[in-house]
């Protein structure tokens, strides 16, 4: 049979004790980067992204102290939202469909990818139809890739405008996804730039908004993130494992 390597029983187990291990890993990088940015690294909330995960390593990353959920299928959710723990808060964080919207409202507690008014409209008439309160983050295009969804720039403070108005939406604050595969210096660059759309929004909607969240740091690119300000990160990989 051979010797029984860590890997081996790693692998017999389903990788669920690499769950353990790789959060360890990141809470490390989190208090590295934290430290290098002047920043409380308690101030940063991670977000699980459970995207293809089987259940059990989920279990795993809540009982670890992960109880921010990420998901960016509504179907994919729903399946899995009955097997574990109620106190779990679940993030929608991929891109929103407008047919899909009920059922964010109704079983998701924040949105991370919010970007046109028709959907804030929806989402909107949702809320109010289930007297819920939904807090929404406004999901920013700076890479000019179509498939990465978000709103350009040039139309975020016309957007904030119209969500601002809506009495069931609470904006809290702005998202965007890096260039894939980017170098340091191009990905910094756009965290850099999602900080400063925050501060102008806040800066010319004083009495509107005030922006606190910068949700953006993926499995690749988080530590950078950390550097540029990022509040929230979305980690699947970092965390769970190649799926």
């Amino acid at each position: 049979m051979g010797a029984f390597t860590l890997e081996k029983c790693k692998a017999l187990a389903g990788g669920r004790y690499g769950v353990r291990e790789n959060w360890e890993a990141v809470k490390e990088k989190i208090t590295i980067f934290s430290q290098r940015a002047g920043r409380n690294p308690e101030d940063i909330k991670v977000i699980a992204v459970t995207k293809g995960v089987e259940v059990s390593k989920i279990e795993d990353a809540i009982s670890l102290g992960l109880i921010y959920l990420g998901e960016n299928r509504v179907q994919e959710a729903l399946k899995k939202m009955p097997l574990l723990p109620e106190e779990v808060e679940w993030h929608f964080v991929g891109r929103l469909q407008r047919n899909k919207a009920k059922k964010v409202v109704e079983f998701f507690q924040y949105l991370h990818s919010l970007d046109s008014i028709d959907k804030g409209e929806e989402l909107e008439k949702r809320a109010r139809d289930l007297n819920k309160k939904l807090p929404v983050l406004i999901q920013v295009n700076l890479t000019g890739r179509e498939t990465q969804g978000g709103v350009r720039e040039e139309e975020l403070l016309s957007l904030v405008c119209h969500i601002a108005q809506f009495s069931h939406l609470e904006l809290r604050g702005l998202m965007t996804i890096g260039p894939v595969g980017g170098e340091e210096q191009e990905v910094r660059k756009i965290f850099s730039r999602l900080r400063e759309l925050k501060e102008e929004v806040n800066r010319e909607m004083p009495r509107i908004t005030s922006f606190q969240e910068l949700s953006m740091g993926m499995s690749d690119d988080f530590p950078w993130a950390i550097l540029e300000g990022a509040t929230m990160l979305r980690l699947g990989r970092a965390i769970f494992g190649e799926r």
